[in-house]
Order: structure tokens, then C-alpha cells, then sequence
């Protein structure tokens, strides 16, 4: 095989989700990890990966339980200021893999981290490898046992590449483990979380307004709480905002220990979805919200993107903020083409392929965990702009819009500002 293996979606939306062909599942064959190679992130470096996820508690520090290879990746994260003695490690040799021998080691590893700071922590995550996986080691009881030694909440947070395709992959594991330190609260009817990500929203995502607008005084995100007491002030929410689905399985904790319920609503980039979900959250929160002028101010920068810029064809990767099936719809019924996606097709989004097989049938799928991706030749593709870090790397000469920042883009404003950053890319001011 020397060409990397594609499909058209008209194809793959005649086979449907339960026959697609066996290079687009990852658990039938061996993969070519590009996406985690390219950020650096084994399952967490670069960007919110499990370790930096971990420490997303204020006042909270890390100790990494791995073998020296394993750790070694965390260096890039260390040297940034807001992580500046808050990473610790505890390297594993032979004999602790072989035998578990570590795990004896791990309550006094604790307690040395805690002696080891002028101000004690507010947590102590315990970060733990593919190792403890396949020894089958029971981390609750080891940070139970730490506990009682420290004295202060010690919670796991798995980097189990292992366990990506499963039930609990990492990242919806971590965020279970940051929620878990919520305690029963008196619950107010102006208090409301935003769970999902790890940074917070653009300043100028309309949802805050929104959400003021029907009386909202208090809108939580973890990454905006100054301080542990903050912190623990999400459980007062009335109810829970859910921006991202691996926060799904924290929030129906949150909902049997606390009984917040939540709402969860989708990051979409095309304008009339976005219309129609705030009016669907609007119903089911008994309100209603007044859109008109994002949703304006949106149409008018998808409307001036076009005139500038007419008859582009995109090629969309999945390394960026958003799904790139569903953005690849959204562009097409703006008038540009999508000659390929890469990406992970799930049974999430397969609406999405169903959709552009209607709108863009031969627009064609490469999977990023295919080994023939190691023959991809952007020659045969025909692309003006990619977005995504990964469809950049495929496309080296061609303009590229990471769109990949902290800062999580949503909603109308997430719309526009994606097409002034491709504005920006396209006129070379950026």
C-alpha cells in the first residue's frame, strides 16, 4: 500500500455507521498516532492533556507516578509560569514495574511534596501511567491511604493511552476526579457552571450576556475561579451548563451527589443550529433569549469573509477546537468547498457525514490513526486554506489555521471568530 486510504462520504453514508470500512476504526488495526504526535500529547502535553487538566483546581499540585519516559514529556509543561513547583515526580525502575513495589513508596511521596511547600496544597492529584493499568493497580485505595497521611483530598487522574477508545478515556476520567472535591451546597437560583473545558470561554462569547440577560449573577467555570473557596462554590449552581461531551459523566456525578441537574448544549459553527439550540436551552430553562444581534453580527462575518474571499476550497483537520465534520457542513452551505477531512468519524458525528454526503458528496474522509496516512501526498488534494493543526502538517505550503487555542471559541461568537482569523491568515496579517 503506498496511497493513503480515503473514502468519499457519499460512500461511507451508504454503509452507514455499523459497516464503515475497517481503516476508519482504530480498534481493528495497528494506528499512526498523528494527532497526538503533533501536539506533543501522550494523552496530555500540549494543550489540556490529562496533566495540565489535573491541576486545573487552584492551589492543587501533581506528582507523576511513572517510569522516566513517561515524565519525561511533562518538561515543556513545567516551565511554564503557572505551573512553576507544581509538577513532582516519582520515577518507577524495573523492579516497581514488575513487582508494584512503588505503591508503597507513594503515601510518603505525598506527604514529602505536601512538608516540601511553604503553603500547603489545596489537593494533591496522583497522575498514573499505562503501567498501573496493566498491573491493575486500585489507585482509589492508594490515595485513600494518602490522605489519611496528609490530611487534605488526594484524587487520581489516569494518562492511560489504553484506555482512549473505552468507556473512561482519560480526559473524561480526569474531569470526574476534578469534580469529585464538590460538596453538598445551598443551591442559588443566580448560580450557574459551565463545564467542559479547561479555559475559559472568548470573552466575547455571547452565551455569558445571554445568561445575564434571564438573570444569571453567577457563571463558574473552573478555569476562572481564583481560588480553591471559589472552586467549591460550583456546587451552589442551580444548573450545569455542559460545553463538551467528555464532561458528561462529571456531570451526572455532580447530578446524584449534589442534584444539579444539567443541560447540555453543542458547539456548532453552523449559524441556523446555533439559532436553534439557544432556543431549545431557552425552553427548557422556561425563558427566552434574544439572539437578533449576535446573530447579525455573525451572518455579517460570514457575509464579508465570502465577498473578500470567494470560491475557497478547505481542507479540515480534527487539531483544532471543533469537530471537523461539522464544521466542514457549515462551511459548504456558506458557499466554499471542503475537498478533504481528516478526522475520526464517530457515531456522533456521523450525522454530519450523512449531511455532507447530501451537500458535498465527494468530499473524502482520511482517518488520522490510519498507517497509510504515512503515504498521504498533498498533491492529489486540491486545497486554498486548511484548518487544523493536523490538515496544516498534511498541507505544509498551503495557508493554515491552527484554531487550536486554550481559549475555547463558541457559539455566534466562536463563528465569527473563526472567519476574522481567516481573514486575518488569508491577507497576511497574521
Amino acid at each position: 500500500m503506498t496511497n493513503a486510504i480515503s473514502y468519499p462520504v457519499r460512500q461511507l453514508a451508504e454503509l452507514g455507521w455499523n459497516r464503515l470500512p475497517e481503516e476508519l476504526r482504530s480498534n481493528t488495526h495497528l494506528i499512526y498516532s498523528s494527532p497526538a504526535t503533533l501536539a506533543f500529547n501522550s494523552p496530555g502535553a500540549e494543550g489540556f492533556g490529562v496533566k495540565r487538566a489535573g491541576l486545573a483546581i487552584p492551589g492543587s499540585v501533581m506528582l507523576i507516578l511513572s517510569p522516566g519516559c513517561c515524565g519525561r514529556n511533562t518538561s515543556s509543561i513545567s516551565r511554564l509560569p503557572q505551573y512553576d513547583g507544581r509538577f513532582f515526580y516519582l520515577t518507577m525502575d524495573e523492579t516497581d514495574v514488575v513487582t508494584g513495589r512503588h505503591l508503597k513508596k507513594i503515601p510518603q511521596a505525598v506527604e514529602e511534596v505536601c512538608e516540601s511547600l511553604s503553603v500547603k496544597p489545596s489537593v494533591v492529584m496522583l497522575c498514573i501511567t499505562c503501567v498501573d493499568a496493566l498491573l491493575g493497580t486500585d489507585m482509589e485505595r492508594v490515595c485513600r491511604t494518602a490522605e489519611k497521611r496528609v490530611g487534605l483530598p488526594v484524587r487520581p487522574c489516569y494518562m492511560y493511552a489504553l484506555t482512549r477508545e473505552g468507556r473512561k478515556p482519560p480526559m473524561v476520567h480526569v474531569r470526574q476526579s476534578l469534580y469529585s472535591l464538590l460538596e453538598p451546597m445551598k443551591k442559588r437560583g443566580t448560580s450557574v457552571n459551565l463545564l467542559g473545558f479547561f479555559a475559559p470561554l472568548r470573552d466575547d462569547c455571547e452565551l455569558y450576556d445571554l445568561l445575564r440577560q434571564i438573570g444569571v449573577k453567577s457563571i463558574r467555570e473552573i478555569s476562572t475561579c481564583p481560588t480553591y473557596e471559589e472552586y467549591l462554590r460550583m456546587a451552589e449552581a442551580n444548573f450545569n451548563l455542559v460545553l463538551h461531551p467528555e464532561s458528561r459523566l462529571a456531570a451526572e456525578d455532580i447530578q446524584k451527589r449534589l442534584r444539579i441537574p444539567s443541560i447540555e448544549p453543542t458547539r456548532f459553527y453552523q449559524i441556523d443550529r446555533i439559532h436553534r439550540q439557544y432556543q431549545a436551552l431557552g425552553a427548557a430553562l422556561g425563558v427566552s433569549f434574544e439572539d437578533r444581534q449576535y446573530l447579525e453580527k455573525a451572518q455579517n462575518a460570514v457575509e464579508a469573509f465570502r465577498s473578500h474571499h470567494p470560491n475557497l476550497t478547505f481542507a479540515v483537520g480534527e487539531c483544532m477546537n471543533g469537530d471537523p465534520f461539522e464544521l466542514s457542513v457549515a462551511l459548504v452551505q456558506y458557499g466554499f468547498r471542503v475537498s478533504e477531512i481528516y478526522g475520526t468519524v464517530t457515531a456522533e458525528n456521523f450525522i454530519w457525514v450523512k449531511k455532507l454526503s447530501e451537500i458535498s458528496p465527494e468530499t473524502r474522509v482520511f482517518a488520522n490513526l490510519e498507517p497509510t496516512m504515512l503515504y498521504y501526498d498533498c498533491a492529489q488534494c486540491e486545497a486554498d486554506v486548511t484548518i487544523g493543526r493536523d490538515a496544516g502538517y498534511y498541507h505544509p505550503d498551503c495557508p493554515n489555521l491552527a484554531w487550536n487555542s486554550d481559549v475555547q471559541p463558541y457559539g455566534y461568537a466562536g463563528l465569527w471568530g473563526l472567519f476574522h482569523a481567516l481573514d486575518v491568515l488569508l491577507k497576511g496579517e497574521g
